[in-house]
Order: structure tokens, then sequence, then C-alpha cells
């Protein structure tokens, strides 16, 4: 923007865009010379009442002068902030820096008078509360640490304004009028309320668009075909509760109805207000769509079409004037690249996406960046073969595409207190702010499973955001740390949400195998062994076993206090017919029902009808509805699910469907499974082999819509599986995920030491970094600045000669140990450039001679002498500042062999007490540690606390971006790190710790 200023340039990056307690969003930017047309018209808006509030006096209309000072600001000490929606003012803030005696400074002042005014059409969306957090940020920047603010006793709403925001606050009341002094530094308080309203606001966006009272279709053609007229269709065959329109511009003047839909040929014609947009127009003509929809007073837009991000860089500067352009109107905005989005909730009923067919109402909800695997999963939880037939339904379901506005965070923040939904599913190609992701991550995982596949992408094409400079597996290994269940397909997505969705968490790793197949119960075994779990010898109740075997096994199983979960495998006799399978179904429920806190699969190998009696009393399938003529050929019992080809069972036994619930979604085209190909799929003889589920309460006349409107009374479903390597890695992670859960509820703490020199190390951070904005600290420098926490590095003496080296000796003491540093040779024992144990002279010289002769000279090998440390494992401890995912502390075994394997665990900074116990036994190389194969337990105690003190150094000052610690040697008594290396720079931007906005364009 252009602007004059008194002092300082326009200050751009003051500008963000917020979203508001109702889910709407406004933009916040400074006030310049510019908007004297603006503030003017602004006030003319403002009720006599709250202009009263805001000078105390009748105060009608501005004059020019006071026009000049509400513009006119330098941007030091005096600033004015303006939320605009539609390029107008919908409220201002500002500063005036003041001295000791309440009057403009006229000299150095950390202390601010702080006014707002807000429209009164604007009050109560929020608006107060924003404006304060990024008018308080603004006068941080600017060297201000305390606001005053003067407000009439009367004037209730803007006192909870100040009261509210969760500062350390000073009330006094003089003159009749309440005086407020606070400071402004972000406290633990501030964050959690700030925290708090994001989380409302930003789940509020998101159902304004999930469930809108009414819809427009935007480019909806007059003939069958196209995606606009398709989504029409889509929105009206699922029976969408709301009002629906229909637009177009190329329809026909006197049009009034397309397919019993009202017709018109502008948004601006309809008569009534429109909350959701779904625009379906070419690139170039979805400007004009947009301001015809910010003008009508439409809350969102579901942007379908393409051209943007995807297609280059002319495409991504299109995508990001979309996103300004929507959001100068406070829309938020889904796309645009979109496959659109599905609300089952029996009041909404909303399929306004590329998606045929409605899923069944159900308890899951799904985010997908990819269209294409977002109809995938749809699928796979909705079809027989190679999904999950008859298992739990969808409560709600995003396609983000290129995900310009609405992320998988904004949906989280939705998903975290929806009452109709579980079970959170997400496949996320990147994660653009990795940081927020995994504290929204943390808390929603502390409520209900969250699920992720997670891609090796790069950030969301067209967004300003930091790019994570941390590898892949650490990104995966952080989001473990934070609760969510990390899985590497598609399949098993849905396998680990199949079995999240109806079954309890296990108790424990503790896993009881039954079956009448011997081989399948042993693979089980196996796999449960692979997968870490404990599982108990397989009961094998051999091939002749019936039902009430398999239903006594089962109810001992599930009360034996030694087990936390048990898992049937199950192959069908050879000639079994449809009652065998029947009973074997209903003897497993009936066992089920009478313990439910246990988990319980069935990994089943389909010889016969055994997947159709299993999937009989839990179809979730489509449904026949009234009138429909009965398929040819054999029928399903009652009840059963269709089968893979599609047969549906008779009108008169079909369950009731639930008004406007269409069969379930057929793949688009092109959409396949980019995972790894699973056993999931077609076998020789057509039969399909995906999961399938019992339902272990009877219900002779199931609801579809029982999922959603009565949650409580929802019947636990048995997932079974066509392997066992599904069945038990689906387990395997509930069983880690309510490990994490436990332990959730305790974190444990970040300890105190008496020792650690929090101020001696903070002055010397700042005496280093006068030198220069970014440096490696030199060995003497490293040694001090962590030694100020504990952290204590033996000596190494630089040896140039021979008779330097033996000088160094003499004053470390033998016996010693001779290294080369030289950067190739650095921390690679295994080419031969550390000698160890030279007792005294005669050897150390004979080293020397040895190393300068294989590898140089002594100025190319660096060497230096250091006193030999007591025997133990070499370990490696790092700690960085990611500027997307923050402070990560890393974990690992020195050496080759991990580095190869890249065995290393990660955790976010600060960490706790149990954090750092548990991070030290996650890696594969752990029992290294605790004795392995006769070996001595080193003293892992002292490895937690080197861990801890670290971990505090770099929380504790985040000027500190890098730390290595390698070796450090754990002997049976104590830790000896024996090299380090330190990084000072200025700190990354912490933007969560600033004001609420959203990704910047």
């Amino acid at each position: 923007m252009q602007t004059s200023s008194d002092r300082h340039e326009y200050p751009a990056h003051w500008e963000a865009d917020v979203v508001l307690r109702d889910g709407g969003t406004a933009r916040v930017r400074p006030i310049t010379a510019e908007d004297a047309d603006r503030l003017v018209s602004f006030y003319e808006q403002v009720s006599d009442e709250s202009k009263y509030y805001r000078f105390f006096a009748p105060y009608p209309r501005l004059s020019a002068k006071d026009v000049h000072r509400f513009t006119h600001h330098d941007f030091v000490d005096r600033v004015g902030l303006a939320a605009t929606i539609g390029g107008e003012f919908i409220a201002t803030v500002r500063y005036d820096r003041i001295g000791a005696t309440g009057r403009p400074a006229d000299g150095p002042s950390d202390e601010a008078e702080v006014a707002f005014l807000v429209q009164d059409a604007h009050q109560g969306r929020g608006v107060a509360s924003a404006l304060l957090e990024h008018i308080a940020a603004v006068a941080r920047e600017r060297g201000i640490r305390r606001f005053t603010a003067e407000v009439l006793p009367a004037n209730t709403k803007m006192i909870k304004v100040f009261t509210d925001a969760g500062y350390t606050q000073k009330r006094s009341f003089e003159d009749g009028v309440v005086r407020l002094e606070f400071d402004i530094e972000p406290t633990d308080r501030s964050l959690a309320v700030q925290r708090a309203r994001e989380q409302r606001a930003e789940g509020r966006s998101v159902r304004r668009l999930l469930a809108p009272g009414s819809v427009a279709v935007v480019g909806v053609g007059r003939a069958h075909g196209g995606v606009g007229r398709s989504i029409l269709d889509h929105i009206r065959d699922a029976g969408f509760t709301g009002q629906l329109y229909a637009v177009n511009r190329a329809f026909e003047a006197d049009r009034t109805h397309i397919d019993g839909v009202p017709a018109h040929r502008s948004v601006r014609e309809i008569d009534g207000p429109v909350d959701l947009a779904v625009v379906a127009v070419p690139a170039e003509h979805v400007p004009e769509v947009v301001t015809e929809c910010g003008e009508h007073g439409v809350q969102g837009l579901v942007v379908i079409s393409a051209g943007y991000a995807e297609s280059g860089p002319e495409g991504r500067e299109r995508q990001r004037a979309l996103v300004r352009h929507a959001r100068a109107y406070g829309m938020r905005i889904i796309g645009p690249n979109a496959f659109g989005i599905v609300n089952t909730s029996p009041g909404i009923r909303l399929n306004a996406s590329l998606a045929p067919e409605m899923p069944r109402p159900g308890r899951i909800g799904m985010f997908a960046q990819s269209g294409a695997i977002g109809i995938a999963l749809l699928s796979r939880l909705h079809r027989r073969g190679g999904g999950v037939t008859g298992t739990t339904g969808v409560s709600t379901f995003v396609s983000s595409g290129n995900r310009a506005d609405v992320s998988g965070n904004d949906v989280l923040q939705y998903w975290y207190d929806d009452p109709d939904t579980d079970v959170a599913l997400m496949y996320l190609e990147s994660i653009g702010n990795p940081r927020k992701f995994t504290r929204l991550a943390r808390r929603t995982a502390a409520a209900k499973p969250l699920v992720v596949v997670q891609g090796a992408g790069s950030g969301p094409q067209g967004h300003a955001v930091r790019a994570t400079r941390l590898p892949h597996a650490t990104v995966s290994a952080l989001l473990r740390q934070a609760g969510v269940i990390r899985v590497d397909t598609i399949t098993e997505l849905v396998d680990t949400g199949l079995l999240l969705a109806r079954q309890p968490l296990p108790p424990g790793p503790r896993v009881a195998i039954l079956g009448n197949s011997e081989s399948l119960g042993v693979l089980t075994y196996d796999r449960c062994l692979a997968e870490g779990l404990r599982p108990q010898p397989p009961q094998d109740l051999t091939t002749a076993a019936s039902a009430e075997d398999f239903r006594a096994a089962l109810a001992r199983a599930l009360a034996d206090e030694t087990s936390d979960a048990v898992v049937v495998t199950a192959i069908p006799a050879l000639g079994e017919g449809a009652a065998e399978d029947a009973a074997l179904a209903e003897a497993l429920r009936s066992a089920a029902a009478k313990t439910p806190g246990k988990p319980v699969l069935v990994v089943h190998v389909e010889l016969g009808g055994l997947a159709e009696a299993l999937s009989a009393a839990a179809s979730t399938g489509p449904q026949a509805g009234p009138g429909a003529e009965p398929p040819a050929g054999p029928q399903p019992l009652p009840g059963d699910a269709p089968a893979a080809g599609g047969a549906r069972p008779l009108p008169s036994t079909a369950p009731r469907t639930a008004p406007g619930t269409a069969p379930a979604p057929a793949p688009a085209p092109g959409a396949t499974d980019t995972a790894p190909t699973t056993a999931a799929g077609p076998t020789a003889t057509g039969v399909t082999t995906g999961p399938t589920t019992i339902r272990a309460t009877m219900d002779p006349d199931p609801d579809p819509a029982a999922d959603v409107a009565r949650p409580a009374a929802v019947p636990r479903l048995i997932p079974a599986y066509p392997a066992a390597e599904r069945a038990v890695r689906a387990l395997a992670e509930a069983v880690r995920y309510g490990q994490w859960r436990r332990e959730a509820a305790d974190p444990g703490k970040v300890p105190e030491y008496d020792d650690i020199d929090e101020k001696g190390a903070a002055d010397l951070i700042r005496t280093l970094l006068a030198r220069g904005q970014g440096l490696t600290l030199g060995t003497e420098e490293t040694c001090e600045l962590l030694g100020r926490y504990g952290v204590h590095v033996r000596r190494a003496l630089p040896a140039p000669t021979p008779d330097t080296a033996v000088q160094a000796a003499g004053a470390l003491g033998y016996p010693v140990a001779l290294k080369a540093t030289a950067p190739h040779l650095r921390h690679r024992a295994d080419l031969g450039g550390v000698r160890l144990d030279l007792a005294d002279e005669e050897q150390l010289r004979r080293a020397y001679a040895e190393l300068t002769e294989l590898f140089g000279k002594p100025e190319e090998l660096r060497p230096v002498v250091q006193a030999m440390a007591p025997r133990g494992v070499d370990t490696v401890v790092r700690a960085v500042i990611d500027p997307a995912a923050g402070a990560v502390l890393s974990f690992g075994l020195a050496g080759a062999a991990s580095q190869l394997l890249d065995d290393m665990a990660h955790r976010l900074v600060p960490v706790t007490g149990r954090e750092a116990t548990s991070m030290i036994r996650s890696i594969r190389t752990a029992p290294l540690l605790f004795g392995w194969r006769g070996s001595a337990p080193v003293d892992t105690p002292a490895l937690e606390e080197l861990l801890l003190r670290v971990s505090r150094l770099v929380d504790d000052h985040p000027e500190v971006v890098a730390v290595t610690l390698e070796p450090a040697v754990v002997a049976p008594h104590g830790v000896s790190v024996l090299s380090a290396s330190v990084r000072l720079a200025p700190p990354p931007a912490r933007d969560d710790l600033g004001p609420r906005t959203l990704p910047a364009y």
C-alpha cells in the first residue's frame, strides 16, 4: 500500500487476515493518511452510545483535526490499526506512547495508552480481542511493554475485552473512570486464551462451510453433464435439507428452475441469504463470481475450478489473488482445484462434491488434500473389496485441493469438539505449519484418534510459509510424539480407522490368539512379535471347531486377565454354507458383547460365504429403495451387504435408509490408490478380500442414521481382515496410541537443576552474538556455555607436533587418546583416525607417526590429545532450531551404522523427564545400552539428565540454534562428552507466540 509517514515506512508486515469469533474473516492493517474518507464513513455508522463510550462525551462527528490525528501516524509512538471487510473499516484501535505524567512522551518510554472503537453491527464478533492481540504485538516490536486504558464503568464489553485477554492487570477507579494497566508480554494464560479463541473461531469457520443453510452452485450447465450440473445433482439427490440454487449467467432470462431447483443468472439475483457457494466456472471468471458472492454476503466458497497453483507460476499468482479477494469480503475458501465436501448429518445431508453418491452417516471424519485419494478413501470405506464393508460411515469429508485457505489445521479445529466425529483420518501431502499442526494434533489426539498418512511433498503451493528443513522421518517422529497414529499407506489408514471407530483401546500389548487354523495362528503370532506386541501361544481349536467352540474360546480369552486384546483366526471348512457362516458370526458377536472392554479382531480366509456372514449384520453398503426390482441370481441373507458385483437385498428385507441418503460413492475416473499393493483386491475367482465387520449387538431393523442420531447406542463392530499382517498392524497402532493416551494424562515435568546458570549463559550469548549475526563457537567458548548448564566437555589439547602431543599428555595424565579432527576423519573411528589407551610417551609417539604416515601431514590431520574416558557406549545428542517446527532434540548411537539406518529418536523441546526416558528406549539399537549379550548396562539416568540439560539450554536460549555432542560416551557410571559444537544466531521468529493470523499471501 502506498502511504505517507512521518518517521517510518509503511509496515506492511503488520497486515494480516484473522478469523473472527463467528467464523468470518477480517483484514487487519495499519491506518494511513489515505484512509480519511473510510474513517469518516466508519464513524458515521457508529452509534451515539459507542461514540460516547469512546470519547466520554457526546461526539457526533469527527473534526478535520481529529481525522488528521487518527490517520497520520509515525508507526512508532503513534500507531493505528483497522479491521476491514470489503475494504471498509469495521473497527479501529490505536496507541499513543505516554510518559510518566500520562501525557504524550517526549523521551524514552515503554508505556502507551490504547483505545478501541468497534462498529455496532460487528460488536460481539471478537473484533476487539483480535485487534488487541495485533496492537500488542506491534507495541512490543516498538519497545512498549505496558498498556493503559481508561474506560467508562458502563462500557462493560470493552472492560471484558481487557480482563479476558489473560494479561497481568492492575485496576483502579478515579474520577468516574476505570483505569486499567497491564503488561503486554505474552503469559501462559494469555497464550491459553488466545489459542482457545483460535480453536473456536477456526472451528466455526469450517462449520459455516460444512453446515450451510443455503447453497448456490455457480456454473450449472443447462444440459446434463459438466462439473457444475453434476454437483447440483449430487446435492439435490443427497437430500440437502437447506435451500439450493443454480446459477449460470448463460441461463435464459425467463428460466426460473432447472430440474426443480431455483435458477438465477447471478448470485445477486437470489432473493435470500446464501451461506455457501460452490464455484465451478473457468478460472478466468472466478473473480467476478467472488465479487458477486462477497457483495451478497456469502459466508464461504468451495472452488472446484482448476487452473491455479497446480498449473505453474501464473496460476500461483491467480490463486493468491483469489484468496486475497475472498478474504476481503470475510469469506473462507476450500480449494481451488477441490474435489468438494460432504456432511452426512441427518440435519444437513450435503454432498457438494464430485462423488456421485452420498456415503452413509457415521463417526469417521476424513480430510484429503488429493481428490483422487479422497474418493479412494470414501470408496474403501464403503465398497466390498479392498475397503471396509459394513464398518462405519462418514461424518464429514473435506477434499481441500490446493489448500489455498482452509487447511488440515482448520479441519482439526472443527473435529476437536465435533460431537459427530469419533475418529479422524487424514491424507496429507505436506504440512504447511508443522509447529501448529503438532500442537493441534496433540490436543485432538488426547480426545479422539487421529490417523495420518503423510506424503513427502513440499509445502502447499502458493503459501508464503517457512518450509521445514527437517527430514521426512524426523517430522514423522514428531507427529508420533504428538499422539498422531502415523501410517504409511491408504490401506493402513482405513484398517486402523476401522478398528478405532468401533473397538475399545487395548489396555496393553498382550494378545490372545485363537482359531481353527494352526498355520494362520502362527502367522498372526509372528506378526505380533514383529510389531512389538506380546502374543500368547495360539490356541488351535482345530478345523472341526463349531461355532459354539469359537464362542466359548473367545469368552475365555476375553475374561482372561493376562490378555488385552483377542485376534480370532478363522478358515471355513470345505462344504460349509451360509448357515454355518452366520452361526459363527453370531457366536463371535455374542461372546464379544459380554466383555466390551477389550478389542476383538478377526483374521479370515475366504473360501466360501464367510465374508458375507461377517458383513451381514453390519452392512453400510448402499441399499435398495422402495420399489426396486430384486436382483437376479441367489439372494443374500436379510441385512446382507451387496456383493462385489453390486447385488442388493430384496426390498422387503432391506434396512431403512435415512431420507436423502444415497448409495456409497464409486471411485472417480482415474482415482487410484497410490499406496503400495496390499492383500486387498479381487481374487482369481472375483471374490474381493477387504476387511469386513461383525455387529456385536443385533439390530433387526438398523437405521443407517443411527450412528449420528444415537451415538450412545451404536452397536460394537468387530473388524475382520483378510490378512494377519493387516489386522496385527492395526492392533499395534491402537496399542501404541492407547499407551500414548495414558502417558499424555501425565506427561511429566521439565526438571529444574540448581547448578544451571541461566543468566550467566544469557550474558555470554549476548556478548558472543555482538561479534556477528551467526557464528560457530570455538572450543573454549563452547565448553564455557555448555558448562553453564552442567554439561562438561573433556578437554582436548591440540597436538601439531609429536612433542606438543607429549606435553599435552603430560598435562592431562596417561592413558590418553590421539585423534585426528580433520572434517573427513572426525567422528569416524572406523577409518582409523583414532588411537586409544596410549599408556606412555613411547606409545603416543608411535601412534602419532602411524597417523601421519597413513593420513598425511599434521596440519591436514589436526590431531588432538584427550584423556581417556571410561569405556561405554558412544552416543550422539543433537538439538536444532527449525524455522517451521521449532526446537528439536535428537538422540542415537554414534557410528556409521546408526547413521545409515537413520536410527535416531526425536522430540520437540522442552523435553520432560518421561519423554527423555522414552527417547533413549525408542531407538532400535537401545538394547546396547541395557546389557545386550552380556555387556554391562550403562548409566541411562545420567544419559537422560544430559538430554534434559541440552533441552533446557535450547529452550531457555533460542539464540542457540544448533548443539551437537558427539560422541557422548555412556559408561556404567556416568557420561563423558568428548566433543561438542554450538552455533549461535538470532532466533527465527516464533509465529505461534504472536497474534492470530491466517497464512499470508
